[in-house]
C-alpha cells in the first residue's frame, strides 16, 4: 500500500504494515492456552500471514492491538489541559490523559475514568478528534475532545504537572508520543485553523 492508502492514522507509526506480530509480543506467546503445548510461528492454512499456532490441537493464538482511550480536555475559556507524565513511557513529557479500555466499560466511561484518575478533572466527552495507530506498541489510540465540567486539578503518580495551555502555547517540543502530536495537529486544524503546528521533532 502507498502511504496515502494506509489512512491518516498511519501518520503516528514509523513501522510498515504487514510485518506480523511484534517480536516483543511473540516472545510472550509460548504455550497454547487450550492444551498447554508449545506454540509454533508459521503459515497456517487459510490464514494470510504467519500465526502463533498449536501443532497439537490446532488452536491459533491471534494477537490484536489494544485500545487506548484518551482525552483532550478543554476548559471554559478554550485552553487545552495536558499533563506531564509521571511514569514510563514518556516520563517527564507532555501528553493528554488516557489509558487502556477495560473489558467491562464503554469508551466514554474509560475517557471519564482515566481523566479523573490522572488529573482530578471531571469531563464530558464530545467529538472524536481521531484514531491513531502505533504499530510499535500494538495499540490504537482513540482521542476525544472533552469539556471540563467539574473537579479540580490534582497531581497524581501519573501526572507530575497539570497545565491548561492556550492553543498558541502548546508545548510542541516536549510531547511524549507521536500520537499526541497528530491528535493536537488535528484538533488545532479543527478548532484553530489560523494556527499551524510545527513539524514533528520529538516523542515516541
Amino acid at each position: 500500500m502507498s502511504a496515502a492508502d494506509r489512512g491518516p492514522d498511519a501518520r503516528s507509526t514509523d513501522i510498515e504494515s504487514g510485518q506480523g506480530v511484534p517480536p516483543w509480543i511473540a516472545a510472550s506467546l509460548n504455550f497454547c492456552s487450550r492444551c498447554g503445548a508449545e506454540l509454533l510461528v508459521g503459515m497456517v492454512p487459510g490464514e494470510d500471514r504467519q500465526r502463533s499456532a498449536c501443532p497439537a490441537c490446532g488452536h491459533i493464538s491471534y494477537v490484536n492491538p489494544r485500545l487506548v482511550v484518551t482525552v483532550l480536555p478543554v476548559t471554559d475559556d478554550g485552553r487545552l489541559v495536558l499533563l506531564r507524565r509521571g511514569i514510563e513511557p514518556g516520563l517527564g513529557a507532555w501528553a493528554q490523559p488516557g489509558g487502556f479500555l477495560e473489558v467491562d466499560e464503554t469508551v466514554t466511561e474509560a475517557a471519564v475514568r482515566e481523566t479523573l484518575e490522572e488529573t482530578g478533572l471531571v469531563i464530558e466527552p464530545g467529538e472524536i478528534v481521531g484514531l491513531y495507530t502505533r504499530l510499535e506498541a500494538a495499540v490504537v489510540v482513540l482521542v476525544f475532545e472533552a469539556r471540563v465540567v467539574g473537579g479540580a486539578p490534582g497531581l497524581t503518580p501519573e501526572a507530575l504537572e497539570i497545565e491548561a495551555f492556550a492553543a498558541d502555547a502548546i508545548p510542541w517540543g516536549g510531547l511524549a508520543f507521536k500520537t499526541t502530536y497528530w491528535a493536537l495537529v488535528d484538533w488545532l486544524g479543527w478548532r484553530h485553523p489560523d494556527l499551524r503546528a510545527p513539524a514533528y521533532s520529538a516523542g515516541r
